[in-house]
């Protein structure tokens, strides 16, 4: 019993050894006439044809596939694949046609393939958000928004948004949103004493026509990073958003911005925006801000530069605040 037991162990550590090394290049058993014995042959490469079986004497002989032919597996055919023909409309090639590749078709941006056809991806409409974006091979999936969070736009790819938490800016709720509205929060003067704006006429216009923008610790970093001179860090960034509302963030955020530059290391920094703007990828309207803050720096003081480099980067939105400011 132990013998035969011992024999068996034996038989399975072979057979695994066999099985291991047939794995690559994989095997398969071909009848070879001329000497009546199965023979274990080499299968072909993807990007090959099988030419000529193996012999007792001969390897399998593989040969390229031809243009516009392929294979992308291991095989034993004597055929290459023919290549799909062209992508059909509203699709690009994703990968062209080689010798182990097919040609790959995908749907343009914005689209899925549904059997034969590149739809355009679903938008979901206010009151329900993105649970899953769409792709070249699946629609968009849209859910209604939960209990405390809101989409207020037609979207393919906006997911539904948390409420407006008011307490957290010290503000208090005067109305209380739904799935297709924020919550609306009314200021107050502990919030405003909070926040600590110094704020002149000016800038009070600038609030009226910006003040509305609920902008994400993201895009108030962005629109930091564009202005020139001594950066406004993240950390001023985070402590502005929870000691100031909404409406007063960014005006909070230019006058630290302010405050950190000076009129010589503002100019510099002026200078170094314009030189490298390339660089940067600013706007043409950013470019030509900069060159008009320049040319004007002697007859305008920096508080009226600050004003006028930031208005002109917000653009179009504040233009009548630019003539009544400046």
């Amino acid at each position: 019993m132990n013998n035969l037991l011992c024999c068996a162990l034996v038989f399975l550590d072979i057979s695994i050894k066999w099985t291991t090394q047939e794995t690559f290049p994989p095997k398969y058993l071909h009848y070879d006439e001329e000497t009546s014995h199965q023979l274990l042959c080499d299968k072909c490469p993807p990007g090959t044809y099988l030419k000529q079986h193996c012999t007792a004497k001969w390897k399998t002989v593989c040969a390229p596939c031809p243009d516009h032919y392929y294979t992308d597996s291991w095989h034993t055919s004597d055929e290459c694949l023919y290549c799909s023909p062209v992508c059909k409309e509203l699709q690009y090639v994703k990968q062209e046609c080689n010798r182990t590749h097919n040609r790959v078709c995908e749907c343009k941006e914005g689209r899925y393939l549904e059997i034969e056809f590149c739809l355009k991806h679903r938008s979901c409409p206010p009151g329900f958000g993105v649970v899953q974006a769409g792709t070249p091979e699946r629609n968009t999936v849209c859910k209604r928004c939960p209990d405390g969070f809101f989409s207020n736009e037609t979207s393919s790819k906006a997911p539904c948004r948390k409420h407006t938490n008011c307490s957290v800016f010290g503000l208090l709720l005067t109305q209380k949103g739904n799935a297709t509205h924020d919550n609306i929060c009314s200021g107050n003067s502990e919030s405003t004493q909070k926040c600590g704006i110094d704020i002149d006429l000016c800038e009070n216009s600038v609030q009226r026509h910006i003040g509305h923008a609920n902008l994400t610790f993201e895009q108030l970093r962005s629109l930091m990073e564009s202005l020139p001179g001594k950066k406004v860090g993240a950390e001023d960034i985070e402590k502005t958003i929870k000691a100031c509302k909404p409406s007063d963030q960014i005006l909070k955020l230019l006058s630290l911005w302010r405050i950190k530059n000076g009129d010589q290391d503002t100019l510099k920094g002026l200078m170094h925006a314009l030189k490298h703007s390339k660089t940067y990828h600013f706007p043409k309207t950013v470019t030509q801000s900069l060159k008009k803050t320049i040319r004007f720096l002697h007859s305008f003081t920096m508080y009226k530069l600050y004003q006028k480099l930031f208005l002109e980067m917000i653009g179009n939105q504040v233009q009548s605040v630019k003539i009544s400011c400046l």
